[in-house]
């Protein structure tokens, strides 16, 4: 399978420079009166700026271990990294690596069987009821752990009557009741694009739920605009938002500010992180991300185990240790703030529970 980078899919005209924003503030608080295309086409793509910016010595080595899936940073991410610490917890989710290049057994292009799962352009079903479209081909952040880090989205549709044969697909399949939006990053799509999507996926009767899944409220949190969340309010389908956060330092400022107005539109708010070595493989860390979560009313929903995608196995954690974790947190939350610990098996007709507590 050929490596086709998110980033190639951009239509904005970006640089390999940052903005000129001050030095990094782990709490910085951004106002959203900014367009989020121009913030994204000032995303950091240089591993030395990325370093220069947060006052770490650069290395010249990782520079080129980017071209087959370069870095990608925005500033308000950025903000929320801790300056001259070279083991921050959301520095390490983006920071290319001289072991992405390392070979490992069982860590293969596509871990979760994407490919055997592709229904029609655009759509992938795995699980019965449900149907998944790759909205778009590129996200905002390229995180390094990224699942999808080698899928082809040039395969798949652009343009909205591209999208026809996956409309007509779902509305011959009345055995689908929810369709989840993924990529890639469906809040990629401009509003316009976006709704007209939604749109189609609304007038077909059996659709009961359209969900997105999405990292950009977190590391784009300008992205939600008053625009974008009025067109949530208007589906005759029920929104479904679930978005991905890996330590708690990333809900805070801007980003919680966002999280704050999608859940006040009333639409259920879960999230999704991957348990990552040295970033949340302990119990403070995870307590940490799913008070905050709660505490603005998004439901800790998953605690994935690592997709072994080519590149990745710096980041794995021994699924023992993952149960582990989750039992030490039912000592300090909740059990609605408790997420379930789960691992996406290629093949399975739905995630696997790692144990139960």
């Amino acid at each position: 399978m050929s490596i086709v980078p998110a980033a190639n899919m951009l239509r904005t005209t970006v640089s390999d420079d940052s903005c000129a924003d001050s030095a990094a503030k782990p709490n910085c608080e951004r106002p959203f009166a900014v367009s989020w295309q121009r913030e994204l086409a000032a995303a950091i793509r240089n591993p030395a700026v990325l370093r220069q910016r947060l006052g770490l010595p650069i290395n010249a080595e990782f520079a080129s271990k980017t071209n087959a899936f370069p870095l990608l940073v925005p500033d308000s991410f950025l903000q929320r990294m801790m300056r001259g610490d070279e083991s921050d917890p959301l520095l390490l989710q983006v920071l290319p690596s001289a072991e992405e290049a390392v070979l490992r057994s069982g860590f293969v292009s596509d871990p979760v069987g994407d490919e055997n799962a592709r229904k029609a352009p655009g759509i992938l079903q795995k699980y019965r009821g449900r149907a998944l479209l790759i909205a778009a081909g590129a996200c905002a952040v390229h995180c390094r752990y990224c699942f999808r880090r080698e899928f082809p989205y040039g395969n798949e549709p652009r343009r909205i009557e591209d999208w026809q044969p996956a409309i007509d697909c779902l509305t011959a399949d009345t055995s689908i009741s929810e369709v989840i939006l993924s990529g890639g990053d469906p809040l990629m799509l401009t509003d316009t694009r976006l709704r007209e999507l939604c749109q189609k996926l609304d007038a077909i009767p059996h659709i009961e739920r359209i969900r997105f899944h999405t990292r950009l409220p977190i590391v784009l949190p300008s992205r939600v605009t008053d625009e974008f969340l009025q067109l949530l309010a208007n589906f005759r389908s029920q929104a479904v938002m679930v978005v991905h956060a890996n330590h708690g330092n990333e809900i805070v400022g801007d980003c919680e500010a966002a999280l704050r107005q999608i859940v006040k539109t009333g639409i259920p708010v879960m999230n999704q992180a991957v348990l990552l070595r040295r970033i949340n493989d302990n119990v403070e860390a995870l307590e940490l991300l799913c008070r905050r979560l709660i505490n603005i009313g998004v439901m800790p929903y998953y605690l994935h185990q690592l997709d072994r995608v080519n590149g990745t196995a710096h980041f794995e954690v021994n699924t023992q240790l993952g149960l582990e974790l989750v039992k030490q947190l039912a000592t300090r939350l909740p059990g609605y703030a408790i997420p379930k610990f789960v691992q996406e098996i290629a093949g399975e007709p739905g995630k696997t529970t790692i144990g139960f507590l």
